[in-house]
């Protein structure tokens, strides 16, 4: 509520000067001179290394305003590409399939268990005839018996490892390993990314209008670090009164005085707000209703208005055709 009042006083003040100007036929709306502004953010929460300008200077697209400390953004990159290496030699590994030596290994095992199964089933037989001869307890039968099962399982498994590795990985899993290296390689570009915004640079050509923060500085994340004015040329920020409203258009022309130039400045209407400005409820009927402010722009011409400075007050009035 304060900050609305706030902004509601200087409004009544300028309806009460555009009152007393309309009695003598040249409405005269009241504002002040800005330029369209970019604010450029800290990408991330470091050190400012170095300015490479200074306020007031004038700067091209592309030119480097200031330096964010790097150091920690590196060294996520590197982690990063160490993840891309990975992912990338997982997914050779599976496409390429097992090794010649990886499968003679596995050939290998297959034979040994082939012959630890012979030797299970001859051990068996011997004993289960023993058994039926009574020359040995039946403990040693079960023994023999759970030794040739033994044999049989490990050489399934074998057997079946073999062919899996002649067989090669699976369409699913290479799938996944694709899958897991590009969300590695969007990681490292995402990084990447980051890493260049560390070293701000202007991306419009513009005049640098303020430098919040000092080298040696920690801004926060998201903390505007450069302001730029950018543009050919400066607006005037009126207020327009609900009664001069509607004979305003945009593009027509007006004559612009601001405080300290003697000369005037053609412009013209960029736009022009749908919405009354700090508006008060009671304020939509009745008598009040012709207090409501419109905010409206106007695009000032010439060379002479590049040169002027944001935040001049200013008074603006409608070319009035004297033979109407």
């Amino acid at each position: 509520m304060r900050a609305e009042r706030g902004w509601l006083l200087p409004l009544w003040l300028l309806l009460i000067a555009v009152s007393g100007c309309e009695g003598e036929g040249h409405p005269t709306l009241l504002g002040t001179l800005e330029w369209d502004r970019v604010s450029l953010p800290a990408e991330a929460s470091e050190t400012i290394l170095a300015w490479h300008t200074a306020e007031g200077d004038r700067v091209q697209a592309g030119q480097l305003l200031l330096e964010l400390d790097p150091r920690r953004q590196d060294a996520r990159i590197a982690q990063a590409q160490g993840e891309v290496a990975q992912a990338q030699a997982r997914l050779s590994e599976l496409s390429n399939g097992a090794r010649l030596e990886t499968i003679d290994a596995a050939q290998a095992v297959l034979r040994r268990d082939r012959a630890v199964l012979t030797a299970a089933e001859q051990d068996f037989s011997r004993i289960e005839k023993l058994y039926k001869r009574s020359l040995v307890a039946i403990a040693e039968l079960d023994k023999a018996r759970a030794s040739r099962d033994q044999a049989r399982a490990e050489l399934a498994n074998a057997s079946a490892q073999l062919r899996e590795l002649k067989s090669g990985s699976r369409v699913e899993q290479i799938e996944q390993a694709a899958a897991a290296l590009e969300a590695a390689q969007g990681n490292l570009a995402q990084l990447q990314v980051g890493r260049q915004h560390l070293s701000v640079r202007a991306p419009r050509a513009g005049r640098v209008d303020s430098l919040p923060f000092k080298p040696g500085d920690q801004p926060p994340q998201g903390a505007a670090v450069v302001s730029l004015l950018v543009g050919e040329a400066p607006y005037a920020r009126v207020f327009v009164p609900a009664s001069q409203r509607s004979a305003l258009h945009i593009g027509e022309p007006l004559r612009v005085k601001v405080e300290g130039i003697a000369e005037p400045f053609a412009a013209k209407v960029r736009s022009i707000s749908s919405e009354a400005s700090f508006t008060p409820y009671f304020a939509l009927t009745g008598d009040d209703a012709s207090r409501l402010v419109y905010r409206a722009e106007l695009l000032l011409e010439g060379e002479a208005a590049r040169q002027l400075p944001a935040g001049l007050p200013l008074s603006a009035e409608r070319i009035v055709d004297e033979h109407q």
